[in-house]
């Protein structure tokens, strides 16, 4: 029986001299480990036997031979090392073997791999000569209890398995090296502001593409090897993704850059980017408008000047609402589940080398989260989600929408950020050298800040607080009350008591710290409020917001006069390869010389512009105008289909707009404020305007209202009626679910952006920036950075920028001045043509707010004001300062 026993042990191992005959068999080292694996199933009885190769990047792992999961998912399924029980093998670097594979708290279901029936597993690593390959693994369907022979001789297996491994890896022989590099692209956000990188996931598969909201993950998983390669071959894209790949790495690697020469000082301690909102890209759908779009750039540019600093966040599950609007052109919200299994991210390992996850003490139970860790460029962007066992019913839906539910929804996901979020950088061994609140929701950081300090340093909560303060950078972007939270002492209580007892505060000494009046018992508390008290720090959006904040924040420094309240302004700007169109890129390329984007910062470098021939600007610009008609009209009919709409209407919407009329252009939030329908205030007129047939003008339109908005939705709906309206119907288009997308196309194409805010509520306000790069010009009342920017020559001007203190008079005034602004100024220079037909006195115009204003309103200006003015000094980092004596 002993003899029966060893003898099936030693079938059981695979031996140099069988591997050397299936090599033989097989020939190549791909089909050589398809046959080992199918031998080693067979052996050891199992349902799946399957070998997972560690790619170059030694970060993930990729399915390279199998028997039992799908055959189609050779080549195409992938992993993080930190994901599921492979990666744990991976990570580890031992066997592990687990009898009910769903109970193991790594556990991960890859879809596509069609392993739903399996319950057992046992995987081993593959080393050759001390250096691990990839990981071979046994699954079967019942549950099973490996045994420590049978370990120990899937290791031996294992050992003789290596080798082959170890040549495929070297020979690239298992995957293509047109996929992995295309999957590598894919994996870090730098592809999204690369026009050559995005183009080549473009031309994989257009409409596919442009179904899949441009999401190269889900793209890539879609298609099988054979198909991928069969399309590059016939696009000859090879030579382009191999580019494309060489010019990531060098940029990643790039190690003489603004950042090294000088941010050194926050190397070792970068700083930490707090936002409730990214907009990197519409692919990832954690972000609602300008707020998260901003730090989406901000977030770029600090990568492409190669700033150390780590973006800190919440991924929403549902993200913003899709917007549909109703046949009464109503707003309708519907909440759409993001699958986390096509997005760029993977599970953040902490130092312990597990995946983090942080808890949050409140008085009602603890709050739990994941972290998810993307990469954008140079940089890290770290998502936290409350979607995890072990948080109540009702908190692992906290994360699941970006700014929905009630106030008590809103302190948890604030609590989760700011304090969630430092402690989350804690569990990575990140300790920041500084914190930068992009508005109040994160303020709660700073009080986590405080409690690390006192626990590091042994210090009292008075004498910790100048210790943070002084590394705490805040930024406020709105003069509107309903963009400061407040919560009142209950919640607040409810919430942040463990936290304050751990300050040694009583609950009216934290409550003090968030009101202007400290002792005003009925005062909330204002995160705002917080943020100014405990930053030493503070900036607004544009030269105007400083003056509107320092007035609105007079009671909080009532010591000060208003112009001494230490607020400030750093104008924002906007990430010139996220919003320039390519064909504009190319412009540039060709006159401003092609390294002009690494110093798009630079006024000289714009200087260029003027030696453009007025023909290929134009040319160029009317190339992008036929492309946002083309789009809107597609969306349009794509939006009435959906609806229901008659043939009719379908017909008469592929023929909308014209590419001849000029062309204005409006997307932003529906708040009430922001007077989407100011262009409305005289009906007659707007009429004859759009109805001239010399000189025809156009709209098109679009933003999302929030969903307890009504009156903003009421405005949307005026504006969506006109669709509807015989005098405006094919000269008024609303383009549904506002996005990043829609955006880009808005302001690559329109011949003039109109931006008509009730003065002074804009703080800043991006979107006419965008169009500025690609030659458009501003329509735009004299706030936020068009009150800095306008010089008379380099756009349009509705009013003086005087207000009036009734609403209505204010309102009516700004809307006589646009129409008259539009139809004396805007309309006459527009149509006046030179005999080549072109408008000479135009394009003049265009030139002068690309030279004049490119540089400036810039996101790579905007971070290097940040890291010169904020972060290097909070950081201590300064060679020289001094201080006015009293």
């Amino acid at each position: 029986m002993e003899q029966a026993l060893h003898e099936s042990k030693v079938r059981n191992v695979l031996t140099l001299e069988e591997i050397a005959n299936l090599a033989a068999e097989g020939g190549q080292p791909a089909e050589t480990l398809m046959n080992v694996v199918a031998l080693i199933a067979k052996r050891f009885r199992t349902d799946v036997c399957s070998a997972y190769l560690l790619e170059p990047d030694r970060a993930n792992l990729v399915l390279a031979a199998t028997v039992g999961l799908r055959k189609e998912c050779v080549g195409s399924l992938r992993m993080a090392v930190h994901e599921g029980l492979t990666g744990l093998v991976a990570e580890l670097v031992r066997p592990v073997a687990v009898e009910q594979v769903k109970t193991h708290p790594r556990f991960k279901y890859f879809r596509d791999a069609g392993e739903d029936a399996y319950q057992s597993f046992l995987g081993v690593p593959l080393i050759d000569r001390g250096v691990l390959q990839g990981v071979l693994v046994v699954q079967t369907i019942e549950a099973r209890v490996f045994s420590e022979d049978e370990i120990r001789m899937l290791t031996e297996a294992a050992t003789q398995v290596a080798p082959v491994v170890s040549e495929a890896r070297t020979l690239d022989r298992f995957i293509a090296p047109l996929q992995e590099r295309l999957w590598a692209l894919a994996r870090n956000l730098w592809w999204s502001w690369d026009h050559n990188s995005s183009s080549l996931f473009l031309d994989l598969d257009p409409a596919r593409w442009n179904e899949l909201n441009h999401n190269p993950v889900a793209l890539l998983s879609e298609l099988p090897l054979a198909k991928l390669e069969t399309r590059a071959a016939e696009l000859m894209l090879h030579s382009r993704v191999n580019y494309a790949y060489r010019r990531m790495l060098e940029y990643l690697e790039a190690d003489r850059t603004w950042g090294a020469k000088h941010a050194g000082v926050l190397r070792p301690h970068p700083v930490a980017y707090f936002s409730a909102e990214f907009g990197v890209h519409e692919s990832l759908p954690v972000y609602s408008g300008g707020l998260g779009v901003l730090a989406g750039d901000h977030i770029k540019s600090a990568s492409d000047l190669d700033i150390p600093l780590i973006g800190v966040g919440l991924f929403y599950g549902q993200g913003y609402f899709r917007q549909r609007l109703d046949l009464n052109g109503w707003q309708r919200e519907e909440y759409l589940k993001t699958d986390v299994n096509q997005m760029a991210m993977e599970v953040a390992i902490g130092k312990d080398r597990r995946p983090v996850v942080v808890e949050i003490e409140t008085r009602s139970g603890r709050i739990r989260a994941k972290v998810w860790r993307l990469k954008v460029g140079r940089r890290d962007l770290l998502l936290l989600d409350s979607d995890v066992e072990g948080n109540a019913p009702e908190d692992r839906e906290l994360t699941s929408r970006l700014y929905g539910g009630d106030l008590r929804i809103r302190i948890r996901q604030e609590l989760l950020l700011g304090v969630g979020g430092l402690r989350a950088l804690k569990a990575l061994g990140v300790s920041p050298g500084v914190l930068h609140l992009n508005e109040g929701h994160s303020a709660f950081a700073v009080l986590e800040a405080i409690r690390m300090r006192m626990e590091e340093e042994g210090l009292a909560f008075d004498a910790a607080v100048p210790r943070v303060s002084r590394e705490v950078v805040f930024t406020t972007h709105t003069p509107v009350p309903a963009g400061h939270d407040r919560f009142d002492a209950g919640l607040i209580e409810e919430h942040i008591g463990p936290l304050r007892e751990a300050l040694g505060l009583s609950k009216e000494s934290l409550m003090g710290l968030g009101r202007e009046n400290s002792s005003n018992g009925d005062e909330l508390f204002c995160m705002t409020v917080l943020a100014l008290r405990l930053s030493r720090r503070a900036n607004a959006v544009s030269a105007l917001h400083a003056e509107v904040s320092r007035a609105m924040w007079t009671g909080l420094f009532r010591d000060k006069l208003e112009d001494d309240i230490p607020i400030g302004h750093i104008t924002n700007g906007v990430h010139v390869p996220s919003w320039l169109a390519p064909q504009m890129f190319r412009l540039y390329d060709r006159h401003l010389g092609t390294d002009w984007h690494q110093r798009s910062s630079e006024a000289k470098i714009w200087l260029g512009i003027e030696d453009v021939d007025d023909g290929e600007l134009w040319e160029t610009h009317l190339n992008l105008k036929s492309q946002l008609i083309e789009f809107v009209r597609r969306r349009a009919v794509e939006q009435a289909e959906r609806r229901g709409e008659s043939q009719e209407v379908l017909q008469r919407l592929e023929r909308a707009l014209s590419p001849d009329a000029l062309t204005i252009g409006f997307a932003r939030r529906f708040a009430t404020y922001k007077r989407a329908n100011l262009i409305l205030t005289d009906m007659e007129r707007l009429a004859s305007m759009v109805n001239d047939p010399n000189r025809p003008v156009q709209f098109v339109f679009a933003g999302k209202a929030h969903p307890l908005d009504e009156p903003g939705k009421r405005v949307l709906q005026q504006i969506a009626d006109l669709m509807r309206d015989p005098k405006f119907s094919d000269k008024f288009v609303f383009v549904e679910d506002y996005d990043i997308n829609v955006g880009r196309h808005f302001v690559q194409g329109v011949d003039v952006w109109l931006n008509n805010p009730r003065r002074p509520l804009e703080a800043s306000g991006t979107s006419g920036q965008k169009v500025v790069l690609n030659g458009g010009l501003n329509l735009s009342v004299l706030d936020g950075w068009w009150a800095e920017a306008f010089d008379g020559m380099n756009g349009f001007a509705i009013g003086t920028g005087r207000t009036h203190s009734n609403m209505s008079v204010h309102d009516t005034r700004d809307g006589e001045d646009l129409m008259r602004t539009l139809s004396e100024e805007v309309i006459p220079l527009y149509y006046t043509r030179d005999r080549d037909g072109l408008p000479r006195g135009w394009i003049k115009r265009m030139k002068r707010t690309i030279r004049k204003l490119g540089w400036r309103f810039n996101a790579d200006r905007m971070v290097m004001d940040y890291t010169q003015k904020c972060y290097v000094p909070a950081a201590g980092g300064t060679s020289s300062e001094m201080k006015a004596g009293s």
